[in-house]
């Protein structure tokens, strides 16, 4: 475990046993003891049940969350085939439809951009609106299996656009706007879209940003496109761009045919989604909509307790897969509250004037969201209520110890704190929250229901408390349906399955912790080989930056004399420098935190890290530049020109 220390002897955060007794979880343990005659006691045992029974546990999840279709009478096929097992393969469904339940009156939709509050949106004009655009789409010629893209922030009429799409069998697919012209085209140029949805430009750090340019030369890139419908989003509409037409103009003149829904096998693919990766062109990921569905439900409604009437957040944009996940909360009956811009625009403040303002119940964010909030020197337990809020998510990165301790001593000490990591591969999480389980310093709270996560060492072996491989060994719904182009699912079967044959490898480099929890030190291809030692960068950045004169970390391996050796960039903070005291304050700081193999042969301050656009850090392009060689997808990253900070460094020639 990251950092342990007197305060891992009892947990941060535990549940009432009025709550564990009203909580879902336990109604559907009561519906599985029923149903099957067992007699589970508790989520242990509940979690083994579930991944030894994967065609009655889903069964169960299907019946439960009251899933709209019909689900046929074989619940899966090929069980023992990874990949190649077959969930509900008589099924018939429609995302679209199992989303767009509810009460007319009830609230689907908040949207907040940068403070900027919007009128709400009700699941009647939110349905209103879907059979609009769906119209619009069958005029275009749209039908199953055709690609719909968007270049949009994360704003109802990316909803919209979204329910439309599926409601007819066609695919979907999304990017922010904040992606450049090649990182669009490396992306949708791969999948072909018939239709693209687009914004005319969008708002950040209170700056508002036209894409005219972009969209003219995003549209001339991509011959397959026939139609683009340009959403207002500052006021400006399509301005003769070829192909395009105004969103407002398409929805008034939609005719009212009333919203309908195609039935659809469970396997049909949903959306594509991208890798995010900087070795080489994106990964086109194809979910199917079934399979989505019912991981979605499961996570929602179980790990995270959500009830018809309550309010989710997560700070998200549409390139990155929890706005997938986020949205498929309206399957749960929960209202979405939708933000885009700057999480620190106007201020720090912003979103958590926002959980007081929507009520919020279940807060998602990133850990560097929680870090940065840390290193701003704010408390909001001292500026804001925060009454609505009893489930806070992070994701993105390993969530360090200090930062559940931040959490719980500046912003709400009763909310359960629950770090996810799963991904874009699985659109959906490994392991997660429990809302049954306590909350443990430093530690994701359990494995997912029905996810047969193992951590397993070079061997193959299955291990607990030492670090090895996140694997699962058992099919899951939501495993992709393959990659796109990939018409023998060669490239699908060597991202996941040729480490351990028949076994899902996701990359993650984990432990298992002796309370049952998971830490995640970082991803595999990041991971550190100092005298074949493997050590997690996570285990790194969870020390140093700790200290307050330290911004942000990377870590990467330097091959260097037959070995490899740790190099440590820092960014620093206002006014502080790296100078020789500093950099011994560094290393002390990582040999009595983590260990003497973690301690960095050489330590450089840098202005910057560069990051991919859903913020993650990428040690892997930076150990490519570090060595001379060139970073093939650029377009991946937020701020590419970083990666000039990294060239041939005089530091690291000795």
């Amino acid at each position: 475990m990251i950092g342990t220390n007197d305060k891992d002897s009892t947990p941060l955060w535990s549940p009432s046993a009025d709550a564990v007794a009203a909580s879902n979880m336990v109604a559907f343990m009561s519906l599985v003891n029923e149903r099957h005659g067992v007699s589970l006691g508790g989520y242990d045992e509940l979690h083994a049940w579930s991944v030894a029974n994967p065609a009655l546990f889903w069964d169960a999840i299907w019946d439960f969350t009251g899933v709209i279709g019909k689900k046929g009478n074989v619940l899966l096929t090929d069980e023992e085939k990874m990949p190649g097992a077959a969930f509900f393969p008589e099924a018939r469904l429609n995302f679209a439809e199992n989303l767009l339940r509810g009460e007319d009156s009830d609230v689907a939709l908040l949207f907040n951009n940068e403070g900027e509050t919007h009128e709400p949106v009700t699941r009647a004009e939110l349905r209103r609106d879907v059979a609009r655009f769906a119209a619009v789409l069958k005029s275009w010629g749209v039908g199953k299996g055709d690609r719909v893209a968007a270049f949009m922030p994360n704003c109802p009429e990316t909803i919209i656009a979204m329910l439309a799409a599926a409601s007819i069998g066609a695919v979907f697919s999304s990017c922010s706007p904040d992606f450049g012209v090649k990182g669009v085209l490396d992306r949708f140029g791969q999948i072909e879209p018939k239709v693209l949805v687009a914004c005319d430009g969008y708002r950040y750090a209170g700056k508002v940003l036209p894409a005219h340019d972009k969209l003219a030369e995003i549209i001339a890139g991509l011959p397959s496109l026939e139609h683009a419908a340009i959403v207002p989003f500052i006021g400006e509409g399509p301005k003769n761009i070829e192909k395009a037409q105004d969103w407002v103009a398409l929805l008034d003149a939609a005719p009212e045919t009333g919203l309908s829904f195609t039935p659809l096998p469970f396997s049909h693919p949903l959306y594509i989604m991208y890798s995010s990766g900087t070795t080489g062109i994106p990964k086109c990921i194809v979910h199917s909509a079934g399979g989505t569905l019912l991981q979605h439900l499961k996570e929602h409604s179980l790990h995270c307790d959500l009830r018809p009437g309550e309010t989710l957040f997560y700070f998200t944009t549409c390139g990155w897969m929890m706005w997938n996940w986020l949205v498929s909360g309206l399957a749960a009956g929960v209202t979405l509250a939708l933000y885009d811009g700057s999480p620190f625009a106007p201020s720090g403040r912003v979103l958590f004037d926002y959980v007081d303002a929507a009520k919020i119940n279940v807060f998602g964010t990133s850990a560097k969201f929680i870090d940065a909030v840390k290193k701003s020197g704010l408390s909001p337990r001292e500026t804001h209520d925060l009454s609505s809020m009893r489930m806070i998510l992070s994701t993105g990165s390993p969530l360090v110890p200090e930062s559940f301790d931040f959490v719980y001593e500046e912003v709400k000490d009763d909310a359960a704190l629950c770090s996810i990591s799963g991904g874009t591969d699985i659109v959906s999480c490994f392991v997660l929250g429990a809302p049954v389980l306590p909350v443990w310093r430093g530690e994701i709270q359990a494995k997912g229901l029905g996810m047969a996560v193992e951590v397993w060492d070079e061997s193959g072996t299955p291990v607990t408390g030492e670090k090895g491989e996140l694997v699962c060994t058992r099919p899951f719904p939501s495993m992709p349906v393959g990659f796109w182009n990939d018409a023998d699912g060669a490239k699908y079967r060597g991202a996941y399955f040729e480490r351990f044959p028949g076994v899902w490898c996701h990359g993650d480099f984990a432990e298992i912790t002796a309370h049952g929890g998971i830490v995640i030190h970082g991803r595999s291809d990041a991971t550190l080989n100092p005298g074949g030692v493997r050590i997690g960068t996570a285990e790194i950045y969870a020390q140093v930056e700790q200290l307050p004169e330290v911004q942000e970390a990377l870590a990467i391996g330097q091959d260097w004399q037959g070995d490899v050796r740790v190099v440590l960039f820092v960014v620093m903070s206002e006014g502080a420098v790296l100078d020789e005291a500093m950099e011994k304050q560094i290393r002390t700081r990582i040999r009595s935190g983590a260990s003497p193999r973690h301690v960095p042969a050489k330590i450089v301050a840098v202005a910057d890290i560069p990051r991919t656009k859903s913020g993650k850090i990428t040690e892997l392009a930076v150990r490519d530049i570090v060595h001379g060689r060139e970073v093939k997808n650029r377009e991946a990253l937020a701020n590419p020109e970083a990666l000039a900070l990294y060239r041939d460094l005089a530091e690291l020639k000795s």
